[in-house]
């Protein structure tokens, strides 16, 4: 990548420019914070430096506090973490304490300095300073399989190069009020290099369990996750989501209430509230020997709601707190923003606009005016450029035609986050083949398949794949693991488009190491055509936000 891309050659380690930096940019935080603007004149302009995003770790019951406002180093700059409800005290807190067997808190794989998910750079430097003792590696899902010798690297490759946790899930699948589901087709696994599903005592026969891998979501952002400022979960119908999809994809209404919930919270859709969700969690990835209390669990979540991470800094062209920056950047405009406003047109455009960006700032550096204008080019082509979107289950079969003409703000519709404003579970290919990406299969080629592979076989008398037919191959089945249905093979949940910078890889199987991969994956997936500029200015945006 070129200097000025989105993915900089890996940064040194925090040195004093960088810390100086830390300081100006918190003053300047906690100062906005505070409606204080005159700040920005007396803290002048901040030096450029890199650092990685893994220099400030929160460890089980850490006992510090969480400022209102603090900033993290990452190689593009720093992420923003704003904390809506003030600063908060961790000694205690649920959120920040072991609840469960394994030492783990929700912390723990929601780390402030990667935007409330965690990083593999970050991961990888905690194998290395606690020789794998880190309860991030917990058998349970930070390894393999939990029967593999857990003191050995290779046990967590997964995790180490690519940031996945192991996630069991029953098979056949049950509804939610623990009925078993017919599945429409049959699964069998092909490949298995983690030996999970065939193990003994954790394979899909010994334990009823089939075992994919997937990055933990951001715990932060919220409002926009669940489509509603209420902590229970539920939109009002005076503020019902609208939903593009209309009938194919219906919103799930909400256990209690009745009223629709969004469907967004996991890869699967499988959780329709946070409290399930923080629920499950701690039983399974905390191993909580009993269901956690719901007090607490309604503080973890009455917590995350009031967390807003993006992007703040950038080591090209300093903060994005300062006046005059594009509204969609930083945790504030997220902080002051609403949810449920749908994006894909010209009076609410999903990230507003960068018209600021596209002519010299008076005192910018040549380098800096082209950074700047390299990003709005990049939401151009995200907002604009149109390309042929086909046999995408999910997107094409909801109206719109196949082949359809569309941007990328047609999925990415949600105004401020960029996830789809219906129920957003769509097959692009990420995880099925022919698409999903997959090693060369060559005796010259040392890199061997590190996911699972299973085929999928619809049945005769029930609906397949309108694309990819009755037989399919997945390393992850998706949202089928769920409802049991064909036609949701391979559907994965779309996720927010903030902290990019601080939350590398991506996909929810971590197969685009960096953002340039992430747009080069969309590029050969649709037939796009991206120039070299045009993939470094969409990199470039993306890394902004």
């Amino acid at each position: 990548m070129p200097g000025d891309g989105a993915d900089p050659q890996p940064a040194q380690r925090l040195g004093p420019r960088a810390r100086v930096a830390l300081a100006i940019h918190a003053i300047v935080g906690l100062a906005l914070c505070a409606g204080d603007t005159s700040v920005l004149a007396r803290a002048g302009e901040e030096p450029s430096f890199s650092a990685d995003s893994h220099s400030d770790w929160w460890e089980e019951g850490d006992g510090r506090v969480l400022p209102e406002y603090v900033a993290y180093p990452n190689r593009a700059g720093m992420v923003g973490l704003y904390n809506k409800a003030g600063v908060t005290e961790t000694r205690g807190h649920p959120f920040f304490e072991p609840i469960g067997s394994n030492g783990r808190a929700c912390v723990t794989c929601h780390q402030p300095a990667n935007g409330m998910s965690v990083s593999v750079d970050s991961i990888q430097e905690r194998w290395e300073k606690t020789q794998g003792k880190d309860p991030i590696f917990a058998a349970i899902d930070g390894s393999n399989c939990p029967s593999l010798p857990q003191e050995q690297r290779a046990s967590h490759s997964l995790l180490l190069e690519r940031g996945l946790f192991r996630i069991a899930l029953p098979w056949p699948p049950k509804a939610r009020d623990g009925s078993a589901i017919e599945p429409d087709f049959e699964l069998e696994v092909v490949r298995d290099p983690t030996g999970c599903n065939t193990d003994a005592r954790y394979g899909i026969r010994a334990s009823g369990e089939v075992s994919v891998f997937r990055r933990p979501r951001p715990f932060a952002n919220l409002k926009y996750v669940i489509g509603t400022e209420r902590t229970d979960g539920t939109v009002a119908p005076i503020d019902r989501v609208f939903t593009p999809k209309g009938t194919a994809t219906p919103f799930a209404v909400h256990p209690q209430t009745g009223l629709p919930v969004s469907m967004q919270i996991m890869a699967d859709a499988r959780h329709l509230t946070l409290q399930s969700q923080v629920e499950d969690a701690a039983i399974k990835h905390l191993q909580a020997r009993e269901p956690v209390d719901r007090a607490l669990v309604q503080k973890i979540v009455d917590f995350g709601m009031q967390l807003h991470a993006a992007q703040a800094f950038d080591h090209r062209i300093g903060s994005f707190l300062a006046e005059g920056m594009p509204e969609a950047l930083g945790p504030y405009s997220l902080a002051r923003n609403r949810p449920n406003v749908l994006g894909d047109n010209w009076d609410n455009p999903v990230f507003f606009d960068f018209d600021k960006w596209r002519v010299p700032a008076p005192g910018d550096t040549p380098e800096q005016t082209a950074f700047r204008q390299s990003v709005a080019r990049g939401y151009d082509l995200f907002f604009l450029r149109p390309f042929y979107i086909r046999d995408a289950m999910h997107i094409n079969t909801t109206g719109i035609g196949n082949p359809s003409k569309r941007a990328c703000a047609t999925c990415h519709n949600m105004q401020s986050t960029g996830m789809d404003l219906g129920t957003g579970w769509v097959d692009l290919g990420t995880t099925n083949l022919p698409w999903a990406k997959e090693p060369v299969q060559s005796e010259w080629n040392p890199n061997k398949p590190e996911l699972p592979l299973f085929k999928i076989t619809c049945k005769e008398d029930r609906p397949q794949h309108l694309f990819l037919g009755r037989v399919i191959y997945t390393q992850d089945p998706g949202r089928a693991l769920i409802t049991g249905k064909c036609y949701d093979v391979g559907a994965i949940v779309m996720q927010q488009f903030r902290a990019l910078s601080a939350r590398a890889p991506y996909f929810s199987n971590g197969s685009a190491r960096t953002l340039r991969e992430l747009v080069d994956f969309y590029d050969r997936r649709f037939n796009i055509g991206y120039s070299e500029q045009e993939r470094t200015d969409l990199a470039n945006f993306l890394s902004v936000l």
